[in-house]
């Protein structure tokens, strides 16, 4: 390794007191919010130097892993068609495109009409991020935005696809979504707060006006709650989506009657969740009402603001949550996940009996694609598992058994899924909980005596459950030997509802000991050679990461944290930041005393100790709107005042990307790349007996 010496970041106390209690922080002065102080941008430059310097032995993994990565993509692959309205409406690659290209046709066997180049968009900028994308109901407007600095702020711009030029008018400072109303001539968009980075008005623009004429015509003024706009599926209704962490509301108008106001179906009630999905004159209630993982109701839209009238279709299961539903004019569509596998029943409104549609592999991922005719009998899904590439499948639903494939991700090389393994687990953790654990490993590298290498993930928070999908990565790792495992930790939703709410808020720390008890679980069933165990985890995964070092460094090797949320405390202490006041009811409110205490007690920055920590590599950009670069610049500096061991710590600031890290269907690749390269580096280190 090279000799250069790790940044030393200065110190400058910051005390901050709250409930009796003062925190000094001597790294707060690592916040810039404006990005320009010279200290600042120094110190960030001097970590990525010495981070070149002591990655340099990695380096020429690092190109044969991003060779290998990309050498499996598929350079012109395609998206299956679908139709909509008068066209059939696709996105493709060309040889060497970093980004999509968006077209359609008229008939499937007809030339093609190029509606979007994204490649010439994003010509000259180093980022480059397509947000909405969205065809008039006529078809001859195309609206789409773009985010040219990743901060997740996007400008809206509209094109002419009879004259294929731009129209004058552009949108600036919005989340990105956009909604047509039925007159072609106006749009919905919803504009964010340039400092907290929420969007909470939602304007109408018409066409040819300039933007300052738009008219608000909604303003959220409850802090706590996300925005969204959408559209019914028999296009009568545009629909604005009030969201928080466990509340939400629904507001429509007619989607004919541009001018008219937003109003409630239900006015909102705190801890009630539901979406809905038009039919005819009724609306399908996916609601939480009395039912904590959720059931199936349904209301004529003139009685949905009084839930008395609504009626139960399919009632609340303590097994089964129902996640997302589809209705098409003849036939209800449920998804709902049981024992941490998603399944789709299909419900005729005719007398023909239900039925399920069937999946054979051991954990896999499934759900609903591209469906956008509500008259239709035909339902398209995406399914893949570990060991299956992405496929979309077209159902006959008069005909079940008729069911046809329509496109596989076409992963080039020497892949054969017959190579390849996935289990499911469920391991114990230390209070008796049962943990959701996918693995796949390559059946001929794998003996299961405990000398593999295994490579651990997990998120854990928000109630987002990290599915069993395929990702073409990791075939990289696999093929060298590593096993792959997933710990679905409390906080997702894996095991229902209940298993989110076992996971946030005053139970936060499960994630943390439920990570840890997989690690434990894996070594000991020999899945695992205890000296070979890497992790990672981003953004509340990289919580999780910084949480679980603290406490058990001795289990890793290495760890990988990316954008990592890991200054809790003072993070939720500051309503200026981006997303601060949605997540109370997820992390919990530190002007509470209880909860600022237990926030304390695990938060990774605070709890940094002098101790041994594995081997680390810290990601993140500039420009991250979801988590601030200085909260990874303070943990590495805390980090490096603190550790006790000589193990690597690089800290790799992206000066020019945001949480998503970098644009691009080829350079995204060169992060995981970078990450496998440093694990299997030091995995290598590690069975020759060198640093």
């Amino acid at each position: 390794m090279s000799s250069i010496s790790p940044p030393i970041a200065a110190k400058m106390p910051h005390s901050i007191t709250l409930h009796g209690k003062t925190r000094i922080d001597n790294y707060y002065w690592m916040r810039d919010d404006e990005r320009q102080s010279p200290d600042v941008i120094a110190h960030l430059n001097h970590e990525n130097e010495y981070y070149q310097a002591q990655f340099a032995p990695f380096k020429r993994l690092q190109d044969e892993l991003f060779q290998e990565l990309i050498g499996r993509l598929d350079k012109d692959e395609s998206s299956a068609p679908y139709y909509w309205h008068q066209h059939w409406y696709f996105s493709r690659y060309q040889l060497g495109g970093e980004y999509p290209i968006f077209a359609r046709k008229k008939t499937i066997d007809a030339d093609e009409e190029v509606l979007l180049n994204v490649n010439q968009r994003a010509e000259g900028y180093e980022f480059y991020g397509l947000g909405g994308f969205s065809i008039s109901p006529n078809e001859q407007l195309l609206a789409f935005s773009e985010d040219r600095l990743s901060r997740r702020i996007y400008t809206i711009q509209i094109k002419d696809l009879n004259n294929r030029s731009l129209l004058s008018d552009t949108l600036n400072d919005t989340d990105g979504s956009m909604v047509w109303a039925n007159d072609n001539q106006h749009l919905f968009y919803i504009r964010k707060d340039p400092q907290t980075l929420l969007g909470f008005q939602v304007f109408r623009h018409r066409l040819g006006q300039a933007q300052a004429d738009d008219q608000l015509v909604y303003e959220e003024q409850d802090d706590s709650f996300y925005l969204s706009l959408t559209k019914s599926l028999d296009e009568t209704r545009i629909l604005l989506i009030h969201e928080s962490t466990e509340t939400s509301e629904v507001s429509v108008i007619d989607a004919n009657q541009p001018l008219a106001e937003f109003k409630p179906l239900l006015t909102r009630e705190v801890g009630h969740e539901y979406s809905v999905a038009k039919h005819g004159n009724d609306y399908y209630i996916l609601t939480n009402w009395q039912a904590v993982n959720f059931r199936l109701m349904k209301v004529c839209e003139t009685k949905f603001a009084n839930k008395q009238h609504w009626q139960e279709l399919i009632p609340a299961d303590d097994q089964r949550r129902i996640e997302d539903l589809l209705v098409l004019k003849n036939h209800l569509i449920v998804q709902h996940r049981h024992l941490g596998l998603s399944h789709i029943t299909v419900y005729p409104f005719s007398d023909q009996p239900s039925y399920q549609l069937s999946f054979d592999d051991e954990a896999y991922v499934v759900g609903f694609d591209v469906n956008p005719n509500q008259e239709s009998d035909q339902l398209r899904v995406y399914y893949s598992s570990p060991s299956t590439p992405e496929s979309i499948y077209q159902y006959d639903l008069n005909n079940p058994s008729n069911k046809k494939l329509l496109k596989q991700e076409n992963v080039l090389g020497d892949f054969d899924s017959n190579n390849y393994q996935t289990e499911r687990l469920f391991v114990d953790a230390r209070d008796g909980a049962k943990i959701p654990v996918t693995l796949v490993y390559r059946k001929d590298h794998f003996n299961k005596d405990g000398t593999n290498a295994l490579y651990q993930y997990g998120y854990g928070a928000y109630g987002y459950t990290i599915d069993a999908d395929f990702d073409n990565s990791i075939l990289s790792l696999l093929d060298r030997g590593v096993v792959y495992a997933i710990a679905h930790v409390r906080g997702g939703e894996m095991l229902g509802r209940p298993w989110y709410d076992a996971g946030r808020l005053m139970n936060k720390k499960n994630s943390f000991n439920d990570f840890i008890d997989v690690t434990n679980a894996l070594i000991d069933q020999q899945y695992a050679d205890p000296n070979k165990i890497v992790a990672a985890g981003g953004s509340a995964g990289g919580l999780l990461m910084g949480a679980v070092i603290n406490q058990a460094p001795q289990h890793y090797l290495a760890v990988a944290a990316h954008v990592p949320f890991v200054d809790i405390v003072t993070t939720m202490l500051d309503e200026s930041i981006p997303l601060t006041t949605n997540e109370y009811d997820e992390w919990g409110n530190p002007n509470q005393k209880a909860a600022f205490d237990y926030m304390l007690s695990y938060s990774p920055y605070d709890q940094v100790t002098s101790q041994s920590y594995p081997h680390l590599l810290v990601t993140t950009g500039l420009h991250d709107s979801q988590v601030q670069y200085f909260e990874p610049a303070k943990w590495v500096a805390k980090l490096r005042e603190y550790k006790t061991d000589d193990h690597l710590l690089l800290f790799h600031i992206d000066m020019e990307a945001g949480h998503g890290g970098k644009s691009g269907r080829y350079r995204r690749y060169q992060d995981t790349a970078e990450e496998y390269a440093f694990f299997l580096g030091l995995i290598n280190q590690q069975q020759t007996g060198s640093r």
